[in-house]
């Protein structure tokens, strides 16, 4: 079985994890809540330190009352490509966790839970039809303010979701980089019994 992109495993897995990619040209046409609600879904099954759900998702779909707002948390480079996405999101992850003695306390995974629940979020985006982009680019302590983040919780990353257009309606600078990428070999990551630099 072929990839749509020209990316190839090196070892056998399913074509969801090559097929998926984030890119940067999105059509702008609309999305439904249902469908943002499947996306959701998805993350929502996500493994989780203690079970703990840490993730937040806040978003707001093109054409309704949020968006420009959610837009305006964006860096301007951001905001030059995402400005043609379906739905943004901003990912939040909450700080601390009930433990097993039925106390507040740290959450230290909190962070790599909330990833994974935006991993979800991607491939069923992905399955779906959809792509999505994360962002570092936006206004962490701006968001915090306009969506009303209390304390004891991380703000983590911003999401541009649409379907996929053609590179041409990019600005020209950032065209030639509108391709599914590479990734390290497995090699360079993962090391049996002992970790390499």
């Amino acid at each position: 079985m072929s990839s749509p992109t020209s990316r190839v495993a090196d070892f056998p897995i399913n074509l969801q994890f090559v097929n998926r990619w984030s890119p940067r040209a999105f059509s702008g046409e609309e999305i439904s809540e249902a469908a943002v609600h499947t996306f959701l879904e998805a993350a929502r099954w996500a493994p989780s330190s203690y079970n703990s759900q840490p993730w937040r998702f806040v978003y707001a779909r093109r054409g309704t009352a949020h968006w420009d707002r959610l837009l305006g948390l964006l860096n301007t480079f951001n905001q030059s490509w995402a400005k043609n996405a379906s739905v943004l999101m901003i990912v939040i992850s909450k700080d601390t966790f009930v433990g097993p003695d039925g106390k507040e306390a740290p959450a230290p995974c909190h962070t790599f839970d909330t990833g994974a629940a935006w991993a979800y979020l991607a491939l069923q985006a992905s399955l779906s039809g959809w792509h999505a982009h994360g962002m570092a680019g936006f206004d962490k302590e701006k968001s915090v303010s306009e969506l009303g983040i209390p304390a004891g919780y991380t703000v983590e990353v911003a999401l541009a979701i649409g379907k996929l257009a053609d590179k041409s309606t990019l600005p020209e600078r950032m065209q030639a980089g509108e391709t599914p990428n590479s990734r390290k070999s497995v090699a360079e990551f993962a090391f049996d019994g002992q970790f390499k630099a």
